[in-house]
């Protein structure tokens, strides 16, 4: 899951090497903080967040496939 977070991110920034993606797991909810270069925070949360709930979208559904559900926080 986080190779698929990190490369859907690193599409988006212009600073890839400086993303870094954490799993904090808890029974059934796993929570990934996606931390990105401060200047490239805009470009991953989108205008309106729309980019963020994007993500956030795609990577639910993968959870979903495994069972889990899935959060994500962006921190820049």
């Amino acid at each position: 899951m986080e190779a698929l977070i990190t490369k859907i991110v690193a599409a988006l920034v212009d600073n890839p090497n400086e993303i870094k993606v954490k799993e904090i797991a808890g029974g059934n909810t796993v929570v990934y903080e996606v931390r990105v270069a401060q200047r490239d925070v805009g470009k991953v949360i989108g205008k309106r967040g729309h980019n963020a709930q994007a993500i956030r979208t795609i990577v639910s559904a993968a959870g979903m496939k495994l069972g889990k559900h899935v959060r994500l926080e962006f921190l820049g």
